[in-house]
């Protein structure tokens, strides 16, 4: 997991935004600081993190030079700037640097939260394409109409994250709901919607696990309906709940 890099030596504008972040949908991001540029040219080499916020006035270096520097060595990491200063000048310095984003101190939380939504949730999609298992295909797939239930499973597989009723599959293998509906719990044991439940579950723990994405957003790749729902169900299944789950695998990787 990577997190937020701060680079500041003002000790209020980073407890401003860990107060801000403690309280959202982010709260999960771990938060790397330090107060100078050489050190955080280091920790963005090191952690990689999914995004910097900047101070322009550095002890050791020029903050626009700074973020030019981690540019370089990592063009894929957004650099937002956090500043009292209110020139003309340095925005248009900021944007011809290639930055990603200008605060004015102290942070506002709309404006801060509202920069962490339009920069890192993009950011944090793609993350699922590295989850997802290259051989699943999303279109659907050929049936095998000597074993309808095996076929049945390999499209819960591949369709899951998108919203699918036991007449969908059913019909997709060409059986009536009711004849579906006994013969998978014949086979596996298990009714339709437990199976394609607890796949769903079992595909969030990895975005969980392996993604700094929010709640809400592996809610909807994991084909719930919402993040309350989501949250219900995940904590029915495994006696924790997403949060404490992810907490779990963060402080094993600390």
């Amino acid at each position: 997991m990577s997190g937020l890099l701060i680079i500041d030596d003002e000790i209020e504008s980073s407890e401003d935004i860990r107060s801000i972040l403690m309280g959202s949908q982010y709260n999960y991001l771990p938060i790397y600081e330090c107060d100078s540029a050489q050190k955080g040219l280091g920790l963005v080499r090191d952690y990689q993190p999914n995004m910097v916020i900047l101070d322009l006035s550095l002890p050791d270096l020029d903050g626009i030079e700074c973020g030019k520097r981690i540019l370089e060595q990592s063009p894929h990491i957004p650099v937002v700037v956090l500043t009292h200063i209110q020139m003309f000048e340095v925005v248009q310095a900021v944007i011809n640097a290639g930055f990603s984003g200008y605060l004015l101190k102290p942070v506002s939380k709309i404006e801060f939260l509202g920069t962490l939504n339009r920069l890192l949730i993009p950011q944090l999609f793609k993350e699922t394409q590295s989850v997802r298992k290259p051989g699943v295909s999303q279109e659907p797939v050929e049936i095998d109409f000597g074993n309808p239930i095996q076929s049945a499973i390999h499209y819960i597989h591949s369709q899951y994250h998108v919203p699918i009723t036991l007449n969908d599959v059913a019909d997709r293998v060409y059986l009536s709901g009711s004849h579906f509906s006994r013969l998978f719990k014949a086979e596996m044991r298990i009714t339709f919607i437990e199976y394609l439940t607890k796949h769903r579950v079992e595909q969030a723990k990895k975005l969980l696990k392996m993604t700094s994405l929010p709640i809400e957003v592996i809610a909807n790749n994991a084909g719930f309906t919402n993040a309350g729902y989501f949250a219900t169900t995940f904590k029915r299944l495994e006696n924790i709940t997403p949060s404490e789950y992810r907490q779990m695998f963060s402080s094993l990787l600390s």
